[in-house]
């Protein structure tokens, strides 16, 4: 008997109502908008006053906007109606507004609140489809290899020092060693026995009161791959934190990464955004601020001493000796000083800085320790007409306050105003670079490129949907339309799941949901086959439809896991592209199996199982 739950077709309805609510934010293009922000975060308002200046400069250039508005975040956004007057807007704001603001390409969505308030949002796209901005950036090995070799000359010492073995001096040869000259009564045996176990990794030789510490091969190219994975993980942590969808961000040999922001269009503030780090510094203060001025006036800076200089530009005397880095700190926290409303971040050290800083402060309470906020940024400058890159350190003192008790890992420090407590924290907590990188080759990939590479995608699919009805139509006539309908909400659910889930579509996703109708399009033929067979044997029509369905699905079931365990394989060890089109796959086998198998079904049995005396039907 031919039979379907009632509560099913509410559940067919129900997912009929999801789909098209998630599906429908796709067909609501986005604006081409030009974005304005404070170049320095809090530093300057972003208001009516100042919309009202772009209102002018725009109409002043009859340049049409759709809106300008101030947006919750503090951002300014300017809609525009084509990317030409995207990019004509954005040239001409640049210079009129200054280095105060930073005005970046974006894509504004035009979806209704009503949308928004239900959480559907469209499809990101990939860097195929949408445009974006693509990145390699060098990382300098030779840096990286400079930073950690001086920090084990800093271990040797403390090694020494906390072992009780008096020491002269400890330098480094180059990249190839370091070498410790020890005190005359010092005792090799325990030297030797101390530095073996902190620094396993590295050679040991003793002649006479010199100990040379050889630094192998092996141990040079640990450091080195160790460097570019922080620096990616450095990268990804940065880069999530801007909101950008799917990015890819992965390594190119052995001393290059790859970025692609899809949906960036403005290479200056994506650069900006990557390359701008922030770290802090904590050092020793060797002078104060009269014998800061005079040491810089005769150029008289005491050799183991530099001149550092506030935001006030007032100069202080701080220790070349680096006592804990931004590469030690784990965490960091935005905070109010509960005693003086100052706005400040709380540090959370590793054991190793945490170590560092207790034995400071144990040894120097009353004294002043120097608190260094330390930005690194990329600049482009000509040289001979062509573009150089290079990157610029900003150092200042931001606390130099007197140590007032004994503390270790985890404590506060101020100087900060709140936008900035708040960007360093994220970019602390994101992790510090390992090395220093450049841009070595940026490229953009234009929205028109991308709306070409979408409608050659959405050409293709459609093309392979029509194809499918039309087949099905003339084939199998009513049976063919219950496929249609079938095949048609399955799009609907592929589009939806992907939508809510936030999977990015690129051009393999494209092919991965062409793929997806195909095997949809398979599951309804053995049906419908199946049907037939029953008929040719005899069997009743509504029986024939029963059984059609019911011997067909057990195949359908096993001939979809193994596709779909084949899908989870492309997507567990593939990257970029190729999880692109496995995820659409995945998500086409499921609601395929869900279409051809219930939905189907359902469709059948309500058009022919109230029928009591059925002779024949249209397959």
């Amino acid at each position: 008997m031919l039979t379907f739950a009632r509560w099913k077709y509410f559940a067919i309805l129900a997912v009929l109502i999801f789909s098209v609510i998630y599906a429908l934010p796709n067909a609501y293009p986005q604006d081409p908008s030009v974005q304005v922000s404070a170049a320095k975060a809090g530093s300057i308002a972003i208001d009516a006053p100042l919309a009202k200046r772009i209102e002018g400069i725009l109409a002043e250039a009859k340049i049409p906007a759709k809106s300008i508005k101030v947006e919750e975040q503090g951002n300014l956004l300017v809609r525009l109606a084509d990317t030409e007057q995207q990019t004509r807007a954005a040239d001409l704001l640049r210079p009129r507004l200054g280095s105060d603001y930073v005005v970046a390409l974006s894509l504004a969505p035009t979806a209704p609140q009503w949308l928004d308030s239900l959480a559907a949002k469209p499809m990101p796209r990939g860097l195929d489809l949408q445009g974006g901005v693509h990145f390699v950036m060098q990382v300098d090995q030779n840096a990286a290899l400079d930073k950690r070799l001086d920090a084990y000359v800093e271990d040797v010492r403390s090694t020494l020092r906390d072992s009780g073995v008096p020491y002269t001096s400890v330098v480094r040869r180059g990249n190839e060693a370091l070498i410790a000259t020890l005190g005359v009564n010092a005792d090799k045996a325990k030297a030797q026995q101390h530095l073996r176990q902190s620094f396993p990794n590295l050679g040991l030789s003793l002649e006479g009161q010199t100990l040379t510490l050889d630094v192998p091969q092996s141990e040079l190219s640990r450091i080195s791959l160790e460097a570019i994975e922080q620096n990616l993980n450095t990268l990804r942590n940065r880069i999530n934190a801007f909101g950008v969808a799917e990015p890819v961000i992965q390594r190119q040999g052995t001393d290059r990464i790859v970025i692609q922001l899809p949906g960036l269009q403005d290479t200056a503030e994506a650069k900006r955004q990557i390359g701008a780090t922030a770290t802090l510094e904590f050092r020793a203060v060797t002078g104060e601020e009269n014998a800061a001025a005079a040491a810089v006036k005769d150029r008289s800076v005491p050799p183991d001493s530099r001149v550092y200089y506030t935001a006030q530009k007032v100069p202080l005397l701080l220790s070349k000796r680096l006592l804990v880095s931004g590469d030690q700190l784990v965490n960091a926290q935005p905070m109010t000083d509960p005693q003086t409303g100052r706005q400040g971040v709380q540090i959370t050290l590793n054991s190793v800085g945490g170590q560092r800083m207790l034995d400071h402060t144990l040894e120097n309470v009353g004294k002043r320790l120097g608190i260094v906020y330390v930005e690194q940024i990329p600049t482009t400058s000509i040289v001979d007409g062509k573009e150089v890159q290079s990157v610029r350190t900003d150092e200042r003192v931001i606390n130099s306050a007197t140590i007032q008790g004994v503390f270790g890992k985890s404590f506060q420090t101020t100087g900060l105003s709140a936008e900035e407590s708040k960007s360093l924290a994220n970019q602390l907590k994101s992790g510090a670079l390992a090395a220093p990188m450049v841009f070595v080759e940026e490229r953009v990939v234009g929205p028109s490129l991308g709306a070409e590479n979408v409608k050659r995608g959405t050409t293709a699919v459609l093309y392979s949907f029509v194809f499918a009805l039309t087949f099905f139509l003339i084939y199998y006539r009513m049976f063919g339309l219950i496929t249609c309908l079938a095949l048609l909400l399955n799009l609907l659910m592929v589009i939806a799941l992907m939508s809510l889930m936030g999977a990015t579509m690129s051009l393999p996703g494209f092919a991965g949901l062409a793929l997806s109708v195909g095997m949809s399009v398979d599951a309804n033929v053995l049906i419908n086959e199946r049907i037939r067979e029953e008929l040719r044997a005899g069997v009743p029509p509504q029986a024939a439809i029963a059984t059609g369905y019911d011997k067909a699905s057990g195949t359908i079931f096993d001939s979809n896991m193994t596709a779909l365990l084949a899908g989870v394989a492309l997507w567990a060890f593939g990257t970029g592209s190729l999880q692109g089109f496995a995820i659409t796959m995945i998500i086409g086998i499921l609601t395929s199996v869900f279409t051809a198998v219930t939905v189907s079904r359902g469709i059948a049995t309500l058009i022919y199982g109230g029928r009591r005396k059925l002779k024949s039907i249209a397959i």
